[in-house]
Formats: structure tokens, C-alpha cells, sequence
């Protein structure tokens, strides 16, 4: 009889441990796939770092250049002294890596001075001026002027003359800038401006 409990406890002994190593096997299961399930997300693409104009102590200097394309043709003919006009900045105006002023923006000129077509072949003429950006409400000075002077017809005009008087009236060629032609203008005054956040 006492050979016989000898001979059960033994075998009793590898079935105790083959249940404990199945119960542990159990409870790292969970644990690990607790552990896939915590991983970090992937981080996403930083945002474009665009400035914003405010007082502070980052400035886009004076005299920096502003590239615009007109949004309308302008002609001598139909222009008015005083009418102001439209234009698109073209490219983003950039201080480092930071983007002040961006791409499309509007912009505003100012016909400043003009004259019609005359006899004898003399062209219309026409100065413009640029005035100023427009940037979340605010007004951004602007410094450029261009004067525009049609194609002169001297030669019609010439033949005019020595024909006869009423052929006199042979004129010269309207001043037009047509529409998306480029300009570039300058900024008049220092513009401080906010770093986009975290960059500072």
C-alpha cells in the first residue's frame, strides 16, 4: 500500500507543473498583446510654417521684394487718373524659412497719371503706382511705379501730313498693360511679424 502512494505522488508531481507552466502561458498571453496594443501612433507631418504679421520681435525688412500679376488689362484709353486696380501676389514672400506673406494675396494699385492718344503719331501714356497688400484686414504699404507708352504710328502720321489736312488725324497706339502681366513692387516699412507656434 505504501509503495503504491509513493508511486502516485510521483506521477501526481509532473502534472502539477505541466498546469502551472499552462496557467502562466495564459496570463502572459494578455499581457502581451496589451503590449501591441499600447504602441505609440505614427506622428504626423508637421504643418506649413506660416508667419503671421503682429508686433513682436521678428521684422520682414523694408525694401523686400513682392512679386504680383495684374488682374485686369489696363489701357489708356479706358482708365481714369485716381481708379485703382487689382493685382495677385504671385509667389509667397519669405523671411528664412517662414512664410510672411503668402502666394495670392490680393494687392492694390493706383493709375496715377495718364494721357489719350494724340495726332501726329504721339502713343498714350499711363503711370501706375502700387499701393499697398491686403493681409487678414491689414494694409501693407507698398513702393513701385511703372509708366506704360503705347506703340507710336509716326510713319501713318507723317504720310498724313504731307497728303492732305484731314488725314492729320492719324493717331498713335493706346499705353496697355494687359492682364497677369508681372510686376514687382517693394515693401515701404519693416513688417514685424508672430513665429508659427512651437517654432519659437
Amino acid at each position: 500500500m505504501r509503495v503504491m502512494l509513493i508511486a502516485a505522488a510521483i506521477s501526481a508531481a509532473p502534472c502539477a507543473a505541466m498546469a502551472q507552466t499552462a496557467g502562466a502561458a495564459a496570463d502572459a498571453a494578455p499581457a502581451a498583446a496589451a503590449t501591441v496594443e499600447a504602441a505609440p501612433a505614427a506622428s504626423a507631418a508637421p504643418a506649413a510654417l506660416v508667419a503671421q504679421p503682429s508686433n513682436s520681435g521678428n521684422v520682414l525688412p523694408a525694401n523686400t521684394k513682392v512679386f504680383m500679376t495684374l488682374d485686369e488689362e489696363l489701357s489708356s484709353k479706358r482708365v481714369e487718373k485716381g481708379q485703382t486696380f487689382r493685382l495677385t501676389l504671385s509667389g509667397d514672400v519669405m523671411q528664412g524659412n517662414y512664410v510672411v506673406i503668402p502666394r495670392g494675396t490680393p494687392a492694390f494699385g493706383e493709375v496715377t497719371w495718364k494721357t489719350g492718344r494724340a495726332m501726329f503719331g504721339k502713343s498714350g501714356k499711363m503711370t501706375i503706382e502700387l499701393r499697398y497688400v491686403e493681409l487678414n484686414g491689414q494694409k501693407i504699404p507698398l513702393t513701385g511705379e511703372y509708366r506704360q507708352e503705347g506703340e507710336g504710328n509716326t510713319l501713318a502720321a507723317v504720310g498724313a501730313v504731307v497728303l492732305s489736312a484731314p488725314l492729320m488725324f492719324v493717331t498713335g497706339k493706346s499705353a496697355r498693360i494687359p492682364k497677369g502681366r508681372e510686376l514687382t513692387g517693394y515693401t515701404r516699412e519693416s513688417l514685424p511679424f508672430t513665429m508659427p507656434a512651437g517654432t519659437q
